[in-house]
């Protein structure tokens, strides 16, 4: 299979997660460039900021790096299957190897005298393609509304990019942030690093969860034996479940990230020949 197109750099060497990520997609028997199309810059930057998941193990994974509609997050997450749990008075679903997993963390937690608990109730776990939609559009709107006010995005532009598609409109904001025009909910860094783009979330892939204790290590610590790391670098609370043991993620093209005191496995893009 050919892995050639967006894990490669300008000088054409090839990212660490990149090669364990094709050795995945083979396994599976998809193709790279089905997957990660050459030029797609919505991908490259999903992949850079929740790629992570596309590594994990003993589950089932998606198909595309973004999901395109409603109709085939459903499809993926039937065909998956989920078990639901209450956790903490908040109904959570999962996929049931990642749901079996945090039970057994949520054993251990309650034998050392601590709590895991889903931080914004049932969202901390499945989510539909519409949560993505809803979500997204929470920091969109706003952005349209402040750079229209602020005189650098024209009224015509802001209608026009409202009318897109989903993902031609998540590709024409990214394009939007290269020029500093930034769709956070702080508007001082990209719409990425503060929401997924529509059908990107982790938890439409029903491996995601969102925890109130994210930031005591003990937890983490706990979180971790159990195969669920913190994995995305602007979402604090997310853990993702890998199935993995952390010996194993440097094989897996992820490299280990401090950051505010916490530990982060991330995508290595370090490129090499």
């Amino acid at each position: 299979m050919s892995v050639e197109g967006c894990e490669k750099s300008e000088t054409g060497r090839r990212s660490r997660f990149h090669e364990a990520l094709a050795r995945s997609l083979a396994r599976r028997g998809l193709s790279f460039e089905a997957f990660c199309p050459a030029g797609d810059t919505l991908t490259r930057r999903v992949l850079e900021e929740y790629g992570a998941m596309f590594v994990a193990e003993g589950v089932r994974l998606p198909p595309a790096c973004v999901f395109e509609t409603e109709e085939a997050v459903e499809r993926f997450q039937r065909e998956a299957g989920w078990r639901a749990e209450v956790i903490h008075g908040s109904p959570i679903e999962l996929q049931p190897p990642a749901m079996a997993a945090l039970l057994r963390a949520c054993a251990e937690a309650e034998e050392a005298g601590q709590s895991l608990t889903p931080r914004g109730g049932s969202e901390a776990g499945r989510r539909s393609f519409a949560d993505s939609l809803r979500l997204w559009r929470s920091r969109c709107e706003p952005a349209l509304e402040h750079w229209c006010a602020a005189g650098r995005l024209e009224g015509r532009e802001a209608e026009r990019l409202r009318a897109l598609p989903v993902r031609e409109q998540a590709a024409a904001v990214l394009e939007l942030e290269r020029g500093g025009i930034f769709f956070s909910k702080d508007f001082k860094k990209s719409i990425l690093q503060s929401v997924a783009a529509p059908g990107a979330s982790q938890h439409l892939a029903m491996l995601a969860f969102d925890v109130t204790e994210y930031g005591d290590v003990r937890v983490q610590e706990l979180l971790a034996r159990h195969g669920w790391f913190q994995t995305v670098l602007s979402d604090l609370p997310h853990f993702t479940y890998l199935g993995l043991e952390e010996h194993e993620l440097p094989s897996r093209g992820l490299s280990r990230v401090e950051a505010g005191g916490q530990t982060f496995w991330v995508p290595d893009m370090e490129s090499r020949q």
